[in-house]
């Protein structure tokens, strides 16, 4: 259509300039004393537009051949520019390949060739970000090469050319080569420094999932426990970990941080510093309470704290792993001289409700043990020495079973159970 519409007006004007042509008697006299020249009004019309045309071509031609020194000087700047960014590209391609010497070599060429034509008054525009990236790389590869003094050269180079009150791109510059130098400091095994940096870090940017990372790995490293606890919630808190990976990267953080205490108080206080979801996991209630009985503390207390373990295993005889339910047997089995009332009648009646359970039969017969309650210690434990699986507490068992034969004066079977515990022993 529009093809059609181009004809169209093609031949209007055709039409018109041969009506004008044709027809036209107009003439143009020009008079230069003593001569007259008569000239017709087409001629001068031609000759006009064809004045003008060659005037026009010769000054394109002119201005043509006067800008070939200044598009001489653009084509050599983008040339340099060209090599500039391909060697920008080549250093970061060398570096993700692990090819860390050409990768350094091709960001220092970059910044030569950026310096040049700085030197030579064409800047580039982009010419300070591109500058703390080459060195960036320039210090990475160094890192990798075990080049310490080159790698923090050119990190400073980096950090100076990308101040901390630049505009948005120079800030998230600073923070990127602020965070690398802290993975850095991690690789060299000096956690301080890696914190430090990560101190220097704008509040935002600390809390970012790399940081936090970078900051459980440090603190870890420096053993500050408590901070990296703080820190392995926040990035659980980000997701930065599958749910069954946060919650076992915390329990062992926090089982540590128990370990640490190092009288009943410390502990006491370490155990309300924590979380419900994390007082909640069997895992530290059990480890708790050991490590306070262990320091001396109140028996009281550690029975609280292993209450809810407790129910947890009367009432879902599988909810507990076979070792964690074993510590709970033997934690509550050294607590037996205290025990309560209360407890008394917990244990009898997760015995009665699980008879089956040879983990509480033993532990109905320790605690009727406690209690002098000869007759019916002897018969959940002959009970349970038979049906236990673990071998400590099967030899435990025979043992009890050994000396009560020997205070009833029942020598043969004092000296039966005497040989079953030793056998377990083996």
């Amino acid at each position: 259509m529009r093809a059609a519409l181009w004809l169209l007006a093609l031949f209007g004007v055709a039409v018109a300039a041969a009506l004008f042509a044709g027809n036209n008697q107009g003439t143009v006299t020009l008079y230069w004393p003593p001569y007259r020249v008569d000239l017709s009004l087409n001629l001068v019309v031609l000759l006009l537009v064809g004045g003008f045309t060659t005037l026009y071509a010769a000054l394109r031609a002119l201005a043509a051949l006067l800008a070939l020194p200044h598009q001489a000087r653009r084509w050599r700047v983008q040339q340099k520019e060209r090599a500039m960014h391909h060697a920008l590209l080549d250093a970061l391609t060398h570096m993700l390949a692990g090819r860390f010497l050409r990768s350094r070599k091709s960001a220092l060429a970059a910044l030569a060739q950026e310096g040049a034509l700085q030197s030579a008054g064409e800047p580039v525009p982009h010419g300070k970000q591109l500058r703390a990236l080459a060195h960036l790389i320039a210090a990475e590869s160094s890192h990798a090469l075990q080049d310490r003094a080159t790698r923090e050269s050119h990190l400073q180079n980096a950090l100076e050319e990308a101040p901390a009150k630049g505009n948005g791109q120079d800030q998230e510059l600073r923070e990127g080569a602020q965070i690398r130098a802290a993975r850095w400091s991690l690789d060299d095994r000096d956690p301080n420094a890696t914190l430090e940096r990560l101190a220097a870090l704008p509040q935002g940017a600390a809390r970012r999932t790399l940081a936090l990372r970078i900051r459980l790995k440090a603190t870890r490293q420096a053993r500050q426990t408590r901070e990296a606890l703080d820190t392995a919630r926040l990035l659980g808190k980000h997701r930065a970990f599958s749910a069954g990976a946060a919650q076992s990267i915390v329990r062992g953080l926090a089982i540590e941080l128990i370990q640490s205490a190092h009288d009943p108080a410390q502990l006491v206080q370490i155990w309300a510093s924590l979380e419900n979801s994390e007082r909640n996991m069997p895992e530290l209630a059990v480890q708790a309470a050991q490590r306070l009985a262990h320091l001396g503390g109140d028996p009281a207390q550690v029975r609280a704290w292993l209450l809810p373990v407790w129910e947890r295993m009367v009432e879902l005889p599988d909810g507990l792993p076979e070792g964690l339910a074993l510590k709970l047997i033997h934690c509550l089995e050294d607590g037996l001289s205290t025990i309560d009332a209360g407890w008394l009648a917990r244990i009898e009646a997760a015995q009665q409700a699980n008879p089956r359970d040879a983990r509480l039969q033993y532990l109905a017969g320790m605690a009727c043990l406690k209690r002098q309650l000869w007759g019916k210690a002897q018969q959940l434990l002959t009970q349970a020495a038979s049906q236990l699986t673990d071998k400590s507490l099967r030899a435990s068992a025979w043992r009890n079973l050994a000396e009560l034969a020997e205070q009833r004066g029942d020598s043969e079977a004092a000296a039966h159970a005497w040989k079953s515990a030793a056998q377990q022993q083996r």
